[in-house]
């Protein structure tokens, strides 16, 4: 999948925030696919057009940029590829939930990754959050992941110390990583825009893809801990592991 992946190299469509965009194109760019940040409203029906898949990402949400994401959208609905909402601090404020909420309405999300906070935000569900972290709650994560899946007719991953992906029926678990890993801003934002390119795949479903995706990212994580000691040798360690992921998965 990885190799078939880097052959076709997608172009990922990416409106993204501020903080995370460098990490991010950097990363998929250490994957082997293709980035581009591109959020100008004169343009952007165009540049998604180019695409394969795009991916949304509301870290640092705006009235301009929350209606970029939905003519992107709409664009990407009318070509027909993936689209990956990350809705980063959903449950931080209720213009954060509320702009997830219009893009969950007025666009067909196939995939919606998030930590289990964000989730419960969008579900309605008790938890306790603050800002962007994932917090602490009661309540099964996969039930209330399938819940959001039917309801929104998408698939949903739930990523943390170990991560989930359901499209409402079937359900894949994957562990590894590093806690190292939430050291450094912008991993799940990047991670977003590499299970976009992932869905690109028309050879696999979309569940066995993300899982793919998910099990890959994790193993660069783990294997990229081992050579770090502090959160800035790991950003660096991490995007290597990401472009020998080939080698680490067929034993080469």
């Amino acid at each position: 999948m990885l190799r078939d992946l880097r052959a076709r190299k997608p172009l990922i469509h990416c409106i993204t925030n501020h903080v995370v965009s460098n990490f991010q194109a950097n990363g998929l760019l250490a994957l082997g696919v293709s980035p581009v940040m591109g959020d100008e409203q004169q343009e952007i029906a165009e540049l998604t057009g180019h695409a394969d898949a795009l991916s949304l990402n509301i870290g640092t949400i705006t009235e301009r940029s929350l209606e970029s994401m939905l003519i992107a959208g709409r664009a990407a609905m009318e070509k027909g590829i993936p689209i990956v909402l990350d809705p980063v601090g959903a449950g931080a404020t209720s213009y954060r939930l509320q702009a997830v909420k219009r893009l969950l309405a007025e666009l067909d999300i196939t995939l919606l990754r998030c930590n289990a906070g964000e989730l419960a935000a969008i579900a309605g569900a008790e938890w306790q959050a603050r800002g962007v972290d994932a917090g602490e709650g009661e309540g099964d994560l996969e039930t209330i992941a399938k819940q959001v899946a039917n309801e929104h007719q998408m698939l949903v991953a739930v990523t943390g110390t170990s991560d989930l992906v359901t499209d409402g029926e079937h359900t894949e678990h994957i562990t590894g990583g590093d806690p190292l890993m939430a050291s450094v801003t912008g991993m799940g934002c990047l991670l977003s825009a590499v299970l976009a390119a992932f869905l690109t795949d028309e050879e696999s479903s979309p569940l066995e893809a993300l899982a793919y995706g998910l099990q890959l990212y994790a193993n660069a994580g783990s294997r990229a801990a081992k050579s770090a000691l502090t959160p800035g040798s790991f950003q660096m360690a991490f995007f290597d592991e990401l472009s020998k992921q080939e080698a680490v998965l067929y034993g080469n």
